[in-house]
């Protein structure tokens, strides 16, 4: 896990998102790629709400106050690209080269935002994503369509700067294809860290025991000293339950498959994936 995609919107939150990348870049020796993509009023019109309403000169009004937005949005999001680099001591390169340490690039582009987060998601090992919490100009189902169709993991930043990711991760079990997939793609990761604890939760607990059992012993095999835990639902939801339990382990980072049901029956009905995307307080590894 070399190359990290880490989107700058040129907000507040630019900084959590950095910091959290940087968590997980330093002990990888890892290459941060950070990306704005400029947006032009029309494209932030159509995920911006009640401008579609707007006619005239009410609409005029509107298009400039988003174009100006979006121009203060790209020079805001550069400058804390460069202030970061230059504050975590992160070196600014052009192209590839050999390094023990991390290194970052700063790339601006133009076009369908959505469209150029998913290209460039796709050519790097893991994206790391703030959780939406205000209108910024893209859709609202960002996060949902870059899991879905980038067919690489997005590292989730919580609300807040991470003290460590590597502290104790939480794998989150289930006996199914993502879980499986998720635990793959973040070895290098829990490789890394100094306490990693497989839980599952379930109906009846001696259901998954085995299978809890052995992606300890399969973790084992790669160097990991994992232990297991396996709790019933207790009338919780699963999410519900999940973040109890990351609460009382004092987890750092949560791993995780994502939409093992279909996306649409989360939406309706919860799930972990979508409680991780929407609400989550903790920093989240998913992987579809």
């Amino acid at each position: 896990m070399k190359t990290i995609l880490v989107p700058a919107g040129g907000s507040k939150t630019d900084l959590v998102v950095f910091e959290t990348a940087l968590a997980v870049a330093r002990p990888l020796g890892a290459h941060l790629e950070f990306l704005h993509v400029h947006l032009d009023a029309s494209q932030a019109a159509l995920h911006t709400p009640h401008v579609g309403f707007a006619r005239g000169a009410a609409l005029r009004s509107a298009l400039d106050q988003l174009r100006e937005q979006c121009e203060s949005r790209a020079c805001t999001a550069k400058n804390n690209v460069l202030a970061f680099c230059e504050h975590a001591n992160v070196d600014l390169v052009d192209k590839p080269r050999a390094s023990t340490g991390v290194t970052a690039c700063w790339r601006m582009e133009e076009g369908d935002a959505l469209q150029r987060l998913l290209f460039h998601a796709r050519h790097n090992d893991l994206m790391v994503m703030g959780r939406h919490t205000r209108s910024d100009g893209l859709p609202q189902t960002r996060l949902e369509t870059l899991l879905l169709e980038s067919g690489r993991p997005l590292l989730l930043a919580s609300s807040a700067v991470p003290k460590s990711l590597m502290n104790r991760v939480m794998v989150c079990w289930k006996e199914a294809s993502d879980a499986a997939r998720a635990v793959s793609a973040a070895m290098p990761i829990l490789r890394k860290a100094e306490h990693v604890v497989v839980v599952s939760v379930c109906e009846a607990v001696d259901s998954v025991t085995e299978a809890v059992d052995e992606i300890v012993k399969q973790l084992r095999w790669h160097g990991i000293e994992a232990i297991s835990r396996v709790y019933s639902h207790d009338g919780w939801s699963t999410a519900d339950r999940l973040a109890m339990v990351a609460h009382e382990l004092d987890a750092s980072l949560l791993v995780m498959g994502g939409y093992g049901h279909r996306p649409a029956w989360e939406a309706l009905f919860g799930g972990c994936t979508q409680a991780a995307l929407e609400i989550g307080e903790l920093p989240v590894f998913v992987l579809h």
